[in-house]
């Protein structure tokens, strides 16, 4: 059975539109119809389908309200459903224009008979045909000789007609378009802009091809449902649109294995590798718009996280605090308690001889903080469902911690990712450049991390050292101490330290005493490659804290401007958390490696 099909509008002084749209919403439902009804105050605009005798039971229906009389549809016929679903919406316009004053109903443009403007071509009248419809319409055909307007939806309309040379105003015009509703309020602002000779095509282009064929047009109409494109006999052309990117897909695209229905078509598909691509420059723009500006910058309450240990159990908030800061008197957390600034994990405010337990979290609020500046030059280098992978430039702290919470690699991965919130896998210092993994979801996590903790990864750094080792291969198993010493330190211990062990190679001797080392650490203890560099004589250049000689510094974090410290986390190859393949990742070597080979 064929499917009926009509489209028509009517501009008229409408009201009652909620109990009509209810009744009409309810009785297409019932009859089976299918498409769009559109209503307003000042008019009714439709594409609707269905069997024939329903669609006139909804003719009938329409024709007893005010106004609507003469509905007068363009019927045409299809082999199916061409649409998927029945709305009926009320909306300001019936016709999306956007200006005001443009009076369809009451001040119309002169309107021209499909067979007269046949005769006027015929007869070479001189007549510009203005094409108001989008470019993506005008693609599938159109008047032989038209001007299209050169717009991609009729809200651009009057911009486009302030572009129009303006010798056109003294030329005769007919603006035409699908079925003819565009131009009831195209033609009236051409005569309001100051064009002499404006007259609409009564019916558009359907109407054209129901009176008068397809003489004087080459190609076919563009409709906006499944059929998207009509012949001149008003049959289905066969094309298709795609969903992606608009363009018109021919019968022969159809066949082409680049089209893929509601996804791609051969002008817009990309491959997987440009899919991907696409989606790391856009996640690349998001982490520089949320490092820029720094978020650290802006004054805020930084919460810093301290967490109750087994040691601490039984405590006052106090006392646990003092353990933690002994350096810090007890006046001064008098006073942070006294203002509110010891609070819990809630962030609510605690009393100081309130008992802690192990595992509990409590937090210091530092106020209208501005912290200090870092690098925030991120390059991402991998991204999937599981994993993100970047390249940190340093000196940038991977997580809160001390002076810095907002500018941290974590902080700003969790702005460019919200409302994800990315899990860093392991550690880098913040003074160390290189690979920084971190999983999407607590699964990923679980997996990924104990990886990291149990020495399952390989990770590679490159180190610059003052001075040349004496061989070229060479290890160091020295235990580091558990517990940090000044500023946070570690250093080498003979007994009760932790098992640490590092493979060292050598690169290249320089000329200036120096020497590029690829380092391999085995296991994974704090500042682990920097002291034990540091207790074979030959600390890592830039060091702020492992100093020549066997001294320490008191910087923890180098400044933004400050020399860099020349450590480098490389390469890292691991098994990756969401299929369980090897995966391997490397990040390019700075400027101070010189060329690796």
């Amino acid at each position: 059975m064929m499917v009926t099909n009509i489209s028509c509008y009517q501009f008229a002084a409408l009201d009652g539109l909620k109990p009509l749209r209810e009744r009409l919403t309810a009785l297409c439902k019932e009859w089976g119809l299918k498409g769009t009804i559109l209503l307003s105050t000042e008019g009714i605009n439709l594409f609707v389908a269905g069997a024939a005798d329903e669609i006139g039971k909804l003719l009938d229906l329409l024709r007893q309200v005010p106004g609507l009389e003469g509905l007068a549809p363009k019927v045409s016929e299809s082999r199916e459903q061409p649409f998927s679903r029945m709305l009926v919406k009320i909306k300001k316009e019936i016709i999306a224009f956007g200006v005001e004053g443009i009076d369809p109903a009451g001040n119309p443009a002169p309107r021209l008979p499909a067979w007269e403007l046949k005769r006027w071509l015929d007869e070479g009248r001189p007549v510009v045909l203005l094409d108001t419809r989008n470019d993506y319409e005008v693609e599938l055909g159109s008047f032989k000789g038209a001007l299209p307007i050169g717009v991609r939806h009729f809200r651009d309309f009057p911009a486009a007609v302030a572009a129009l040379p303006a010798h056109l105003k003294e030329r005769p015009i007919v603006s035409f378009c699908t079925g003819g509703i565009r131009c009831e309020k195209a033609a009236p602002y051409l005569i309001r802009e100051g064009f002499r000779e404006v007259y609409q095509l009564d019916g558009g282009i359907l109407k054209y091809f129901e009176e008068c064929g397809g003489a004087h047009y080459s190609g076919e109409c563009f409709v906006f449902d499944k059929r998207v494109g009509l012949a001149a006999e008003l049959d289905e052309s066969g094309h298709g649109l795609c969903y992606r990117c608009q363009s018109l897909i021919t019968p022969r695209d159809m066949a082409d294995p680049r089209t893929v229905e509601g996804v791609s078509c051969p002008r817009c598909f990309v491959t997987p590798e440009e899919r991907y691509a696409i989606s790391l420059d856009a996640r690349r723009a998001r982490i520089r718009a949320a490092a820029d500006p720094l978020p650290g910058g802006i004054p805020a309450d930084n919460h810093r996280p301290l967490r109750v240990h087994s040691r601490h159990e039984g405590m006052t908030v106090l006392g646990f605090l003092q353990d933690l800061f002994p350096h810090v008197p007890g006046t001064d957390w008098a006073a942070r308690f006294f203002a509110g600034d010891i609070v819990d994990a809630r962030l609510e405010q605690v009393e100081a001889t309130r008992a802690v337990r192990a595992g509990e979290r409590y937090h210091t609020r530092e106020r209208a903080t501005v912290e200090p500046p870092v690098n925030p030059a991120i390059v991402l280098l991998h991204e999937d469902e599981a994993i993100i992978v970047v390249n940190k430039p340093a000196p940038l702290p991977m997580h809160p911690s001390g002076r810095f919470n907002r500018n941290t690699l974590q902080g700003i991965l969790a702005t460019a990712y919200a409302p994800e919130k990315p899990k860093p896998a392991h550690r880098l210092d913040a003074n160390t450049s290189g690979l920084a993994v971190f999983t999407r979801t607590r699964a990923f996590a679980r997996v990924l991390q104990p990886g990291f903790e149990k020495g399952k990864t390989h990770k590679w750094y490159l180190a610059r050292v003052g001075g040349h080792p004496a061989h070229d291969r060479f290890r160091c198993d020295a235990q580091v101490t558990e517990s940090p010493g000044h500023r946070g330190s570690r250093a080498t211990t003979q007994a009760g330290g932790l098992d640490a062990e590092t493979e060292f190679e050598v690169l290249r001797r320089d000329a200036d005493g120096t020497a590029l080392l690829r380092v391999r650490p085995l296991t994974g203890r704090t500042n682990q490659i920097r002291v034990h560099l540091w207790h074979l004589g030959i600390p890592v250049l830039g060091d702020p804290m492992y100093l020549p000689g066997g001294k320490l510094g008191d910087i923890q974090t180098l400044g933004a401007d400050d020399p860099p410290l020349n450590l480098h986390a490389w390469r890292l190859a691991f098994l990756h958390p969401g299929d369980g393949k090897p995966v391997e990742f490397e990040a390019p070597p700075p400027a101070w490696a010189g060329k690796v080979t």
